[in-house]
């Protein structure tokens, strides 16, 4: 399986502690075991968004702007590595 990286997102877990998400695959791996809110319609659409770059139908960059969108929803959102 490919990991598609690209530039990390800084959220934080149910403990306070940072992790920086820095690919599809974890992005993916966080949204599945992870994740505080599986019921909100971007959690839905940033799941959605990774299995598509894992599956080569979209860009990591789609999946990591869903990721981001999906965090600030979700109150876990810290910061972005800059493009």
């Amino acid at each position: 399986m490919r990991d598609l990286p690209f530039p990390y997102v800084t959220i934080t877990d149910q403990f306070g502690n940072t992790k920086n998400i820095g690919s599809a695959v974890e992005a993916e791996i966080w949204l599945v075991a992870h994740w505080p809110v599986r019921n909100a319609d971007k959690f839905k659409t940033a799941k959605r968004a990774c299995l598509d770059a894992l599956a080569g139908e979209a860009t990591c960059t789609s999946c990591r702007n869903a990721f981001i969108e999906a965090a600030k929803e979700a109150g876990i959102y810290i910061t972005q590595k800059r493009l």
